[in-house]
């Protein structure tokens, strides 16, 4: 199983499409809210550059958004 992690806020549409399609295929993930973790949010930016949300590390392989086909086929969905 793929270790994955989340980057998230609150209000974001994005994040909600990504976390119910996780749901829906029973794939395991940590989310990281960066409005409330100032670590988290340093890490993603860090790893990425990017300040937008979501950002989805799988495995070590960064997908900014919600790239459907991208993280279905790194989960093998």
């Amino acid at each position: 199983m793929a270790k994955i992690t989340i980057y998230t806020t609150p209000s974001c549409v994005y994040c909600k499409m990504a976390k119910a399609y996780f749901a829906e295929n029973k794939v395991a993930y940590t989310e990281r809210d960066v409005m409330q973790d100032v670590a988290a949010q340093h890490e993603m930016i860090e790893k990425t550059g990017q300040l937008g949300v979501p950002v989805i590390d799988i495995d070590g392989t960064m997908v900014v958004g919600f790239d459907k086909p991208k993280i279905k086929s790194l989960l093998g969905l």
